[in-house]
């Protein structure tokens, strides 16, 4: 400190009832604390005179420690430079001479006594510690922390720990101690007068320790912890420290602690420390919450010291931002692995699309999320012209069209000439490779872009598909590699679709020759009939209907179902049905048309399989007869509800070519109306036949008067992303 207080120095105002500086003491009886008087004179009345320490028979006395026990004592022993004097007694020389240095205060913190280990380690006479604030003996930055062990210790509370203070010297040097201050009472039992307070001079390597310490408690998240496993009382070492501040405050006990624990590692705690009682070490990871509420990860370990009082000392790291990392990277892996199956499914879809609109939308819709695009558009060149889907952004999607499908000052242009992917991760980057795009880009918010050539089996690109985010965005090398992958799987999904459509064309020439829209019309009879193939965009499937006058007032009804799709299917179709009308109109038996009609396929030498059913009405005898070959059961239903008739069946036609199938019959209700479908409407993965059959049963009871109405509801029940195709024909007797 260099300098000696002056007589203007004022008390800390911290402590209560005090202002300005501290008050003179008149009153102060000339038996208490003296100054001798061969030394440097006090004045009476001054700061230093204070309270007697005295008990009721006259004997000064001090507190011994924190026992409360007294032992007498009388100020100085005689030094030239002590603070008090007359002190004859043995206690009082013990407190002169004592190795450690100690100072005996006022309620108000003014100094009453020092020994001379206090005055050799502060290098200044008693005369100028006399009166004044002792926390104020330490550097500045300690005044607060010292004045707060004054205030404990009148209270008579114990801290966790004895902090460590800076004093300053003489010399101006600043030296670490630990500082305990302990009050005692003017009487046994009486009010605290005073504050004992006692230093202990780090040494060097104890003050190096605890720097470095301290410094690496303070960089890291960890703390310092002893707790007494007899009082429960915990305390930080080389305190406070962050981690200590954030987790317990002024918490001091376990249970304090065990309080803002997670109350579902509470228990796994206590059970360690049950263990830890019994002289085990300690080792736990738990959650706790901060002073804030915010949830800690906490990785606790100690090792058990006995003795007379049994202790755990140890350290506590936060692991908070490791298992957040180690979540954030859990977290990653499930993504992409999400991602991974969201590709492999969305994959899927691209080899079984069968249009060009369903490879676009699954590009431009449902691709680009993956890579977290904020839109994307795909380019199709069609001989020498440019085609954007969707088409609904066309007119948003403009500046992506050159004004040459090769011109190489465009990006579209240029990845459709030379087949090389572009990427750009912002506006500006763009531009310096394509400056002619300056204006154009006005027309978009976006600020980086993939240009992806797609290929069909050749080496020429047929398409770009262009990927947009409103951010600058850096597309990884795994990014890069995934966006060409499936960028070549829509290429060749593509050329794929366009090869199938040429086959479509033809099928549905063929179809259109073999199978009427509608069947003929009755006077008899009302006939409605619904087609509905497997994929959206396939009028070609190999299912089929029929109705064909027969001699006299019957009618003859077919429904079948041809394996495959495509020409050969609808070539099949368009045999069996052939072969039905011919056989129908020369055989009166629709067992006998079954027959022959499998015998002609199967002589044929060509592999068709097929099921069907035949079914005949009789108009004035009011009856039915069936032939049935693998087909569903018909459903017959009339306004109070419906039943399903199923007719003995054989196999497949073009299964056998010696089967026999046999004739079923049985009256037509009268009012009623009847349903024969193939077996894509009642059963599918998620719909068992019975369950198939009741579904259309209701909805034709609840039309039965209504055959085309009848038609157009059972034709919506159909399953959505079937892979069967359905025919449909209801009729009803007039």
């Amino acid at each position: 400190m260099g300098e000696p207080f002056s007589d203007s120095d004022s008390v800390d105002p911290h402590i209560t009832g005090q202002s300005g500086s501290f008050p003179s003491t008149p009153q102060c009886r000339k038996g208490g604390i003296q100054q001798r008087q061969d030394k440097t004179d006090v004045r009476e009345g001054s700061a230093a005179c204070g309270q007697d320490i005295r008990d009721d028979t006259g004997k000064i006395y001090y507190v011994n420690g924190s026992t409360g026990t007294t032992d007498g004592f009388a100020g100085s022993g005689g030094k030239t430079d002590a603070l008090v004097a007359g002190m004859s007694d043995p206690a009082g020389t013990a407190f002169q001479y004592a190795p450690t240095a100690m100072l005996v205060a006022d309620p108000a913190g003014a100094v009453l006594a020092v020994n001379d280990a206090f005055t050799a380690l502060l290098g200044r006479p008693s005369t100028e510690i006399a009166g004044r604030p002792w926390p104020e003996l330490f550097t500045p930055d300690d005044h607060g922390r010292a004045w707060e062990q004054h205030n404990k210790a009148l209270r008579g509370a114990a801290p966790r720990q004895w902090p460590d203070l800076t004093i300053r010297t003489a010399d101006g040097l600043s030296r670490r101690t630990i500082v305990q201050a302990r009050s005692f009472p003017a009487a046994p039992g009486g009010e605290t007068a005073g504050v004992v307070i006692q230093l202990s001079l780090l040494s060097h390597d104890e003050e190096t320790l605890r720097i470095v310490t301290e410094l690496r408690l303070r960089e890291a998240n960890t703390a310092l912890w002893s707790l007494d496993l007899t009082s429960g009382t915990l305390s930080e070492l080389f305190g406070p420290s962050p981690l200590a501040r954030m987790l317990a405050g002024d918490a001091c006990t376990l249970e304090e602690c065990l309080a803002r624990v997670h109350r579902d590692d509470v228990s796994r705690l206590r059970a360690a420390l049950e263990t830890a009682y019994q002289g085990g070490n300690y080792e736990q990871r738990f959650r706790m919450f901060d002073q804030v509420g915010d949830e800690r990860w906490l990785y606790a370990r100690a090792t058990y010291l006995g003795g007379d009082r049994p202790r755990l000392v140890g350290i506590v790291d936060d692991m908070t931002e490791h298992v957040q990392l180690v979540r954030r990277l859990a977290d990653r892996r499930r993504i992409e692995a999400a991602q991974g199956r969201q590709v492999n499914e969305l994959a899927a879809k691209l080899v079984s699309a069968t249009t060009v609109q369903e490879v676009t939308n699954l590009l431009s819709r449902e691709f680009t999320p993956i890579f977290g695009g904020d839109g994307a558009h795909v380019v199709l060149l069609d001989d020498t012209e440019l085609r954007l889907y969707p088409e609904s952004t066309a007119s948003t999607g403009q500046w992506l069209y050159p004004d040459n499908h090769r011109d190489s000052a465009h990006p579209v242009g240029a990845v459709l000439h030379d087949s090389q992917p572009r990427f750009f991760e912002s506006r500006s980057e763009l531009l310096e490779r394509f400056p002619a795009l300056g204006e154009a880009l006005c027309q978009t918010d976006d600020h980086s872009w993939a240009f992806v050539p797609m290929f069909g089996d050749g080496k020429t690109a047929i398409g770009v598909w262009v990927v947009a985010w409103t951010q600058p965005h850096h597309a990884t090398p795994d990014e890069r590699a995934l966006l060409l992958t499936l960028a070549g799987l829509a290429g060749q999904a593509l050329q794929r679709v366009n090869r199938q459509s040429a086959e479509l064309e033809l099928a549905d020439a063929v179809q259109r020759r073999m199978l009427p829209p509608q069947p003929p019309a009755f006077s008899e009879l009302d006939v409605a009939v619904r087609y509905l193939p497997a994929r959206a965009g396939w009028r070609v499937c190999g299912d089929f209907y029929d109705a064909i006058r027969l001699p006299g007032r019957r009618i003859g009804l077919v429904v079948g179902d041809v394996q495959g799709h495509g020409v050969e299917a609808a070539a099949a179709m368009g045999q069996i049905r052939m072969a039905f009308r011919a056989y129908a109109t020369n055989q009166s038996d629709p067992g006998t048309v079954l027959t022959e009609t499998n015998r002609l396929l199967t002589e044929t030498g060509e592999i068709v399989f097929a099921t069907c059913g035949y079914l005949v009405i009789d108009i004035d005898l009011g009856q039915l007869q069936a032939a049935w070959a693998g087909q569903p059961p018909v459903v017959l239903a009339t306004e109070s509800g419906f039943e399903v008739w199923e007719p003995e069946t054989g196999p497949p036609v073009g299964v056998d070519a010696e089967a026999k199938y046999p004739v079923s019959s049985r009256p037509l209700p009268p009012g009623s109306t009847l349903l024969m479908c193939s077996d894509g409407l009642v059963e599918s993965a998620e719909v068992n036949m019975d369950d198939g059959l009741a579904a259309v049963g209701s909805e034709l009871s609840a039309k039965v008067t209504d055959v085309h109405g009848a038609a157009t509801a059972l034709a919506e029940l159909a399953p959505a992303g079937r892979g069967d195709d359905i025919a449909i024909l209801v009729a009803r007797v007039r």
